[in-house]
């Protein structure tokens, strides 16, 4: 029947589940003086992750736009379907780290990001001036 489906695959994909962080998952390594980031965001596309940079912290969030449509052999409509999620996830990177250190590539539902492991800036300490 056409209709078997229709509960178990309505929201079966990871990004429109009502719990989408746990969509994109992240696996975070250290190699050679950087951090290694790769985000599982299985069945986006390129255009449609977001990266951002912003007093420390990176945001990559994705969003997606699901259409289903399923016609009988006279074309008419038998279901239609349209759901849209999201999910984001922060990193807290260090506001040393500018966009033009973060390299990141995507291919096959895997986003892998490259930022260096950049100290924070010592705080300059308290210089006592002799008064002569």
């Amino acid at each position: 029947m056409m209709f078997d489906d229709f509960f178990d695959d309505m929201f079966d994909e990871p990004l429109l589940h009502r719990n989408a962080v746990t969509a994109m998952r992240c696996d975070i390594r250290e190699k050679d003086g950087s951090y290694l980031l790769d985000i599982e965001l299985p069945g986006c596309k390129k255009e449609d992750i977001k990266m951002d940079l912003e007093d420390g912290y990176l945001t990559v969030s994705a969003v997606r736009d699901t259409r289903k449509e399923e016609k009988d052999d006279q074309g008419n409509i038998i279901r239609q379907e349209r759901v849209q999620g999201s999910c984001s996830r922060s990193f807290y990177v260090g506001e040393a780290v500018t966009p033009e250190d973060i390299k990141a590539h995507y291919d096959n539902g895997e986003l892998k990001i490259v930022l260096p492991k950049k100290d924070a800036p010592a705080v300059e300490t308290k210089k006592t001036i002799m008064i002569e």
